[in-house]
Parts: structure tokens; sequence; C-alpha cells
């Protein structure tokens, strides 16, 4: 294990690149442990499932292959999510494996994540009359709209390119951010 690299961050790193050759269902834990230097028992006390395990290198996976620009804006972060889009188009394998994560039950902190804070700051600041949990629910339906979930519905289900996947998000966002007026009307 290299230095200054802790053990979670080595296992995910081993975990991702096994996924360069292998399916998930076929990286076993004493395969990644035998990768990091480290015992099999080891990998399954940083992560006691599969399902954790999944999920923290999808995370890994989604932070260091396709990390989201920053955005304030709405047109950034319809821009920002272009890009990925055009990310997972490059490296399908990786996208799937994240929305096969976003798939399963959480395993992870019930915290909300920095890009789930931070769609809810940018619509408060276009939106400062709606309210917190009108804001987290709209939040989440953009979130949900610029995911690998979402990426992968429209790749597998409607054979669609990351330009055409763009265009469907695009106009997605339109008809969910049409509801903010109303919802502070409501909100009075």
């Amino acid at each position: 294990m290299p230095d200054g690299v802790d053990t979670p961050t080595a296992i995910l790193a081993k975990t991702a690149a096994a996924l360069r050759e292998n399916p998930f269902d076929d990286i076993s834990y004493g395969t990644l442990g035998e990768a990091v230097g480290v015992s099999e028992r080891t990998v399954y006390r940083h992560f006691p499932t599969r399902s954790h395990l999944l999920e923290g290198v999808a995370g890994w996976i989604e932070f260091t292959e396709f990390p989201l620009p920053p955005f304030i804006t709405v047109a950034q972060f319809e821009e920002a999510s272009h890009a990925r889009f055009l990310a997972f188009d490059s490296s399908p394998a990786f996208a799937f494996v994240c929305a096969r994560a976003a798939s399963i039950s959480p395993t992870g902190e019930p915290e909300a994540t920095f890009f789930t804070r931070a769609l809810v700051a940018m619509l408060a600041t276009n939106h400062p009359s709606v309210n917190e949990r009108d804001l987290r629910r709209v939040a989440s339906t953009l979130r949900y709209f610029a995911s690998a979930q979402f990426w992968a519905r429209m790749r597998t289900g409607f054979d669609m390119s990351a330009p055409e996947i763009s265009d469907v998000f695009d106009r997605s966002v339109a008809q969910v951010l049409n509801v903010l007026p109303a919802l502070s009307r409501t909100s009075r």
C-alpha cells in the first residue's frame, strides 16, 4: 500500500481497478485484501457487506472519475450535468456501477451530501420565499435527473446518447423549476 493512503481508500481504488476487468460480483474480498496488502478480514472490517463495498466504490468512482464541476446558477448546474453525461458515456461500466449502487438500500450516513446541499443553496438563492422542505424536495428531483441512475435508465431503456440524455434532462429540469413559483405562493 502506498505511503499516505489509508486502508479504506486503497481498498476502493483496488476495487475500481478490478472493475476494469471484472464485474463487481466477481471481485472477492480475499483478492482485494491481497491487492492492497491487508487481510480479507481487514476488508470486511471496513466494508462489512457487499452493499457497503458497492456504495463505497461508487462514491469513490463518482468523486474521482465523474466529479461534478462547481455550480452556482441553474445554467451552470445544467452545463455541469451535461459534462457528466458525456463522462458517463466515456466510461459506461463505471457509470453503471454508480447507478447500481444508487438503486440499492443506502448504507451511508443519513446526512445530506455536499451535492444535495449545493442544490438546495442554489434553489434558495433563486427562490428565497420557498420553504426548506420544498427546496429539499425539488433538489432531490434535480439530483436524480443529474445522476448515473437517470443516465443508465435513459441509456438502456431508450438507447440514448449523452446529448440526447442532456436534452431530456434540460426539459425535465425546466418542468421541475416551473413548479417553484407556485410553491412560493403557497408558502406564504
